[in-house]
């Protein structure tokens, strides 16, 4: 029986040679473990219904109110086969749903080259080195990314420090005051307005609802909104929202706490907060905000621009929300590495 049923299956379905033959003409000793083999067999067979079920929808559409001498009796008659059929498929999927969670899923993990051999272990329950395996290289490829990022920051710093220099004489030294963090706003101000008149496409609206510190709001033509908190002329913190989505909290002040409510948007505000971190020196801080501005207008074309890895505008349902530090080309978030 099992045999019939495979070859009515490979009959039907478009493969060469059957997946559905071979793992069912297995023999006993080969059958994978944790799989019903006699329900995957009844459920091909519920496929196959399924199918002539949605075939006959389609055909009573196609062929329409036929066969009636009346218009009243054309209706009724292609209103019941039409409902007859509904009914046909929805009772061949409920049993097409029954089946599948009775087939149940290998036990084992796909083989992966040569780590898949870890796989085959006949104490994976104790021993689960092949999930650990791909935990543990997921984790050094991250590990491996953030630590050059890290040790991009630290070169550009230009830290020296020894053991004599934490002693004692360390702790007397006098700390230098930072003199960046309290410059004049009128600086601030003409630093700002020269980055604005640099950049046509983008909008840069300046305020300061707290004292000092200034707020920008920056808009990118017609396709996003951003809120950038300043402390001086360091960037503490930024938020992208579209450019139909509202900016302002109730009172009128802007709004930098709430994100926005479109997943790309949040994707660019999380790569524009590493900008932020790639973007780092102190000694020329407008040259910092010039820099992180130049970043962000390359997202002028954020729905227009290809990957430049594998040349698709969408993975995922999200465009290339990543944009190089140096070339501002656009990848995908998973491209880039």
């Amino acid at each position: 029986m099992i045999e019939d049923v495979s070859s009515d299956a490979c009959s039907d379905v478009d493969t060469s040679p059957c997946w559905a033959t071979q793992i069912i003409l297995q023999e006993p000793t080969q059958q994978l473990p944790g799989v019903n083999l006699e329900a995957f067999s009844q459920a091909i067979t519920a496929i196959q219904a399924l199918r002539s079920s949605v075939t006959r929808v389609f055909d009573c559409l196609k062929d329409g109110m036929r066969n009636k001498e009346t218009l009243e009796g054309r209706e009724k008659g292609f209103v019941a086969a039409f409902q007859e059929s509904l009914h046909s498929v929805s009772r061949d999927l409920g049993e097409l749903e029954r089946l599948s969670n009775l087939v149940g899923k290998p036990s084992e993990n796909h083989p992966l080259h040569n780590s898949g051999l870890l796989s085959l272990d006949p104490v994976q329950d104790k021993t689960p080195l092949y999930s650990q395996l791909l935990q543990a290289y997921k984790w050094s490829n991250k590990l491996q990314y953030h630590a050059g990022l890290a040790s991009g920051l630290l070169n550009q710093q230009s830290l020296k420090r020894s053991a004599n220099q934490m002693g004692v004489s360390a702790k007397r030294r006098p700390k230098a005051q930072p003199t960046t963090l309290v410059l004049p706003p009128q600086y601030v101000d003409d630093v700002i307005n020269r980055i604005d008149r640099m950049f046509p496409e983008m909008s840069i609206q300046l305020s300061r609802p707290n004292g000092t510190s200034a707020m920008l709001l920056v808009t990118l033509g017609k396709v996003l909104k951003v809120i950038v908190v300043m402390r001086s002329l360091f960037i503490d913190r930024t938020i992208v929202k579209g450019y139909n989505e509202n900016v302002y909290t109730e009172d009128g002040k802007l709004d930098i706490w709430s994100k926005s409510n479109y997943q790309v948007f949040q994707k660019v505000t999380d790569h524009a907060t590493t900008a932020l971190l790639h973007y780092q020196l102190p000694q020329m801080p407008d040259v910092v905000v010039r820099s992180f501005m130049t970043w962000l207008r390359s997202y002028i074309k954020l729905f227009q621009a290809p990957c430049q890895r594998c040349g698709k505008f969408l993975q995922d349902g999200l465009p290339p929300t990543w944009r190089d530090f140096r070339t501002l080309e656009a990848f995908h978030d998973t491209c880039r590495q």
